[in-house]
């Protein structure tokens, strides 16, 4: 799926998630970039990492964790350890993040290897990354190459400067292939509804935007039209929604890199695998079959 070209590169975040709810506390490996790059090796991508990890006991599940699932990681060191996110969950599943010091001083080191694999990449996806720096943004901006896909993902515990964020997010939007934005980044980055957000966003230049609106469903806005697809019915219930909109992009930046026919086809299918991944616990992408062998054993 990289066109012979290289492989597909994944810049943003890695970490632990730490989930806390009635039924006790639970750890996994996560992180919204992670889980687009963990998603699109699983769609048959070859995808290479560029992320923060600490030189801890964290950071070597986090580089176990992507290595079983062939994901190459070029990871930068950092001085706090690695990032964490503690998650409180409510009873309709949305978590509620607080993360640590790592992860609010998070920065990615654009050496050779990481700036050739950006240079090289059909596609640079970038997910949850600290565009309110403008130092690191400029700089993985001027590695890139080629087309480009980003999602914002803003995180309260992490937005230091939000006009910075919107500006360095702009800049980025405005030669991609593909934004994704959700709600919650429409209202924490510009306080509008999301779609006007949507819009403005390829007023930007943008080729393709998708907005994800939770239980609303999700829309592509692509060639002057708006494509809505609502969220699908599959079988068991929901666990929890982490991972959801990582599935939708991991989905969405596949199809890209492929040669996308028909958006709304395109747009179905992401939004069948959120559905699926959201009855797993954890962000890990699971596709709509997976829930047939949940279905046999119970788990």
């Amino acid at each position: 799926m990289s066109d012979g070209t290289g492989r597909v590169v994944v810049v943003g975040d890695a970490l632990i998630d730490e989930l806390r709810d009635d039924t006790g506390v639970r750890e996994l490996v996560g992180g919204a970039g992670l889980n687009v790059a963990v998603g699109l090796q699983l769609l048959g991508v070859a995808t290479t990492m560029i992320a923060m990890v600490g030189d801890d006991e964290a950071g070597a599940h986090i580089r176990a964790y992507l290595a079983d699932f062939g994901v190459e990681l070029l990871a930068s060191p950092s001085p706090f350890g690695s990032a964490r996110a503690v998650s409180t969950r409510s009873g309709g599943g949305e978590p509620v993040y607080v993360f640590n010091g790592a992860a609010q001083g998070r920065r990615i080191h654009f050496g050779d290897e990481q700036r050739s694999a950006l240079a090289e990449a059909p596609l640079v996806v970038v997910s949850s990354f600290p565009f309110d720096d403008a130092e690191q943004t400029a700089t993985l901006l001027d590695a890139v190459a080629g087309r480009l896909a980003v999602d914002p993902n803003p995180r309260p515990g992490l937005l230091r400067d939000r006009a910075g964020f919107v500006r360095g997010f702009e800049h980025a939007a405005a030669r991609a292939s593909l934004v994704k934005v959700g709600e919650e980044d429409a209202e924490l980055l510009y306080g509008r509804p999301l779609e006007e957000v949507r819009d403005a966003i390829a007023g930007l230049g943008a080729a393709v935007v998708v907005a994800t609106k939770g239980a609303a469903g999700a829309s592509v806005a692509v060639d002057g039209a708006v494509i809505d697809r609502g969220i699908s019915q599959l079988p068991g219930r929901i666990v929890d929604t982490m991972g959801a909109g990582d599935a939708v992009l991991a989905v969405l930046a596949r199809a890209l890199i492929g040669g996308v026919e028909d958006w709304g086809v395109a747009l179905q299918l992401a939004m069948d695998t959120a559905a699926a991944t959201c009855r797993f616990e954890g962000g890990l992408l699971r596709v709509p079959a997976a829930l047939e062998v949940k279905d046999h054993t119970g788990s």
